[in-house]
């Protein structure tokens, strides 16, 4: 993938494709830095692209960072190669020196805009005698290398779009291959890399279509086999506008900031980009390799609705939840969070043990679609507990006493099934023996006393998160209070 700043969900998408299509062939994933464009190189994003790859689980097996046999995988350390390739173009005749200046090339692209036309250079250098060329050179002047663009293209089949050509010479000008400053234009570096670093298959944005039949000129120019293109259709919000890089929340780094988890979004940018047989939630990357085929990649747009985004990731963290090793993780994170969230309070250890931490996800488990939700106000019972007055259950009830009394034989019987089903049976039958207060407001005072607050989950599943220890705890200290 081409890299010019940090990794946004277009690049995520276009490098898990190549990712899936490589492993599904057990083929090898490179990333390539293409900092060519020395204006436009954003210090650092070269490793934070890296560094995302690796958090999204789609490592490349050849990097910069990892080095491998094709390297070096940074083009501006690759000069010499393309001035180079640059001579061999000039020597055949495929390239020629340009000597305009930068102010004639803004009066033609002035000339041509006034008279509504797009701006295209004339290739005036192109008939330079060498003579005339030798002597420019003499006087001192500074040139570009320019590609001589033919008529005739070969059409070429799009592994997406199927059979495609764009005839460039009649609508553009002999393109840069080779700027003043000796670092390549994007055409000539990519078509020398491809053929040295031996890729045999290149999947990139749909926005390199209408190129590709100038890169196949200048392969059939250097007398080289081209690799297999196929692009990807734009990736769009879902109103059908561009994914806007100014808001800056369509950088992977602040999903993974937000707590996202990776399999959420590689599933919902390969939902919406297609190549697979049924649309389907859920998907794992293993299942996103075995499932896909090339071929069905549809050619509109990628919609993409980032609103369902948290329904992803609901689907994946159960997944996570519910398998013991990846479990693990989640509850190391859980207690990061408790400890960032709520550590100024008075946290419980036992509340930051592996126990009970699990026993929170196994019961939130689909309830919650990201895992900081666990540490909103809503959950803020489970990590500290509450202060609640005897006064404030009294308003509720007057009979403050008896209630808690029987919760605590509840807690205390040998038998106490902690089990929710049995708990809302057990209430039940307590609220009978009591004389005048209804259930719900025997259900509103338990859920103050246990939490503090007036809603959230069921006054069972609060007890049985908490534990017996806990919950007589609690209604203990109300009760004293």
């Amino acid at each position: 993938p081409m890299i010019t700043g940090f990794l946004h969900l277009g690049g995520l998408r276009t490098a898990l494709y190549n990712y899936i299509f490589a492993k599904k062939h057990q083929g090898t994933f490179i990333l390539r830095v293409e900092d060519t464009d020395q204006n436009r190189v954003v210090p650092g994003a070269a490793e934070g692209i890296e560094d995302m790859l690796d958090w999204a689980g789609i490592p490349p097996d050849e990097s910069p960072r990892r080095g491998g046999s094709f390297g070096p995988y940074q083009q501006s350390q690759r000069l010499d190669l393309y001035r180079r390739a640059s001579d061999a173009l000039l020597e055949s005749g495929a390239a020629y020196r340009c000597f305009c200046t930068p102010q004639r090339l803004e009066l033609l692209k002035k000339e041509a805009l006034r008279s509504q036309q797009t701006p295209r250079y004339d290739n005036r250098c192109r008939h330079l005698t060498p003579t005339e060329v030798s002597e420019k050179v003499a006087r001192g002047l500074g040139w570009v290398v320019r590609f001589r663009l033919e008529r005739g293209v070969q059409p070429f089949q799009d592994l997406v779009y199927g059979w495609s050509r764009h005839e460039v010479a009649e609508v553009e000008g002999d393109p840069v291959i080779l700027k003043g400053d000796g670092f390549p234009t994007y055409h000539l570096a990519n078509v020398v890399d491809d053929h040295y670093m031996g890729i045999t298959h290149v999947l990139r944005g749909t926005e390199w279509l209408t190129s590709t039949s100038k890169h196949l000129l200048l392969y059939k120019a250097f007398g080289w086999d081209p690799p297999q293109f196929g692009h990807l259709p734009l990736l769009l919000n879902k109103d059908g506008g561009k994914l806007s890089k100014r808001q800056g929340d369509i950088f992977v780094e602040s999903f993974a900031r937000d707590g996202f988890l990776p399999e959420a979004l590689l599933d919902i940018v390969t939902n919406c980009g297609s190549g697979f047989a049924e649309k389907q939630m859920g998907r794992t990357l293993e299942e996103l390799i075995s499932q896909f085929e090339i071929g069905r990649i549809t050619t509109h747009s990628a919609l993409l609705d980032l609103e369902s985004l948290p329904e992803f990731n609901r689907i994946h963290l159960t997944r996570h939840i519910e398998d013991k090793g990846l479990r693990q993780e989640l509850i190391r994170e859980l207690r990061l969070l408790v400890e960032h969230i709520y550590g100024d309070q008075q946290v419980d250890q036992d509340v930051l043990q592996k126990e009970y931490m699990e026993r929170v996800l196994l019961l939130r488990k689909g309830h919650i679609s990201l895992l900081k939700n666990l540490v909103s106000s809503d959950y803020s019972y489970l990590w500290v507990r509450p202060s609640v007055s005897r006064e404030q259950l009294q308003t509720i009830s007057a009979e403050v006493d008896e209630i808690g009394k029987l919760v605590l034989g509840l807690m205390t019987r040998p038998a106490a099934g902690l089990t929710m089903e049995e708990l809302n049976r057990d209430l039940r039958s307590l609220q009978k023996q009591t004389k005048e207060t209804k259930y719900s407001s025997m259900m509103q005072l338990l859920r103050l006393a246990l939490s503090g607050q007036q809603h959230g989950p069921s006054v069972a599943e609060m007890m049985v998160t908490l534990g017996p220890k806990e919950v007589c705890g609690r209604i203990h200290k109300a009760l004293s209070g």
